[in-house]
């Protein structure tokens, strides 16, 4: 249990450094998509706005549960278990709620493939450091 305990904390501070540097970058490349954000259908409260912040803990814990329960299906390097299971992950989570999210909300379609992308993207730094971290 220790050893799940650090590794949902590791790569959750992992993840939140990038979290808080896709922001910036966000900005910076794309000031056309992250002006959607000024719409009111977003809230950034105060008290809300740290959840951004706890989100990738939240994600590495979970994700940390999956590796450790099918980590034996996936083969090789672990640069490609890594991403195999962020692949995974994507397929059967990621995309079904990005697919929802689409159809359910005002957000363009650019906002929603921005988070998909993000979504995988997280997902394989996490099977890295897991697959690194507990072959």
């Amino acid at each position: 249990m220790k050893r799940f305990l650090l590794k949902g904390l590791i790569a959750g501070a992992v993840l939140a450094l990038f979290s808080y540097a896709a922001l910036f970058l966000a900005v910076t490349l794309f000031p056309e998509l992250a002006e959607q954000y000024y719409d009111p259908i977003f809230s950034f409260d105060d008290e809300k706005g740290v959840l951004y912040f706890i989100h990738p803990f939240i994600l590495s814990f979970a994700l940390a549960w999956f590796w450790r329960r099918f980590k034996t299906l996936f083969h090789g390097s672990f640069w490609w278990r890594g991403i195999e299971m962020g692949l995974v992950y994507a397929l059967i989570a990621t995309i079904p709620s990005m697919w929802l999210t689409f159809s359910a909300l005002a957000v363009s379609f650019e906002m929603v493939l921005s988070w998909l992308a993000y979504g995988v993207f997280q997902a394989i730094v996490v099977g890295i450091i897991f697959a690194k971290m507990s072959p």
